[in-house]
């Protein structure tokens, strides 16, 4: 079974137009690709002063969909975004690279995001894979879990923090 998923894997991204698509036959291949993978973030890095690094998982069937629209979210806001994740788990890295000091590059790269998580929530997916939330997701939080999702939480942050000492201001505060 995982070798059939990964021959779909391999032929979605040759007809999705990747220039190369490897699947790693023995463990030094497989390591070998890994410290390919491992480069991306330090390959993005020269390229800017400082890098927004954004987490979203869509399921793996929807993966091309995914980054063709990421792709189509950076040209249309004008800001360069790098991705790389996870294909296994359908997990990407939408990797925004801008000058920290340009507040419309800045501005733009919120409203890409938006368009990104909102992309992810509508093919299905999450607004973050294995990062967590965090303070810039939680205005996309109800929308990917619900509002009886977040009572439920904030009920059970009460249960165990009366006094709103834990995480002050957060959620569920």
């Amino acid at each position: 079974m995982v070798a059939e998923h990964l021959a779909v894997m391999r032929d979605v991204c040759r007809h999705a137009g990747a220039r190369r698509a490897e699947v790693a036959t023995d463990a030094a291949r497989a390591e070998a690709l890994l410290a390919a993978r491992r480069c991306s973030l330090p390959a993005l890095a020269r390229l800017g002063s400082l890098l927004i690094l954004e987490d979203v998982t869509v399921p793996r069937p929807h993966l091309p969909e995914m980054v063709s629209r990421i792709e189509r979210t950076a040209a249309r806001h004008g800001v360069l975004i790098g991705t790389f994740g996870h294909a296994g788990d359908g997990n990407l890295h939408p990797t925004c690279v801008i000058d920290p000091n340009d507040d419309t590059a800045v501005a733009r790269s919120h409203a890409a995001f938006d368009h990104i998580f909102t992309a992810a929530l509508e093919l299905g997916g999450s607004i973050t894979g294995e990062h967590g939330v965090g303070a810039a997701k939680l205005p996309y939080l109800e929308r990917h879990l619900g509002s009886d999702q977040l009572m439920l939480m904030a009920r059970i942050k009460k249960a165990f923090d009366p006094a709103g000492i834990l995480n002050p201001g957060k959620l569920g505060s």
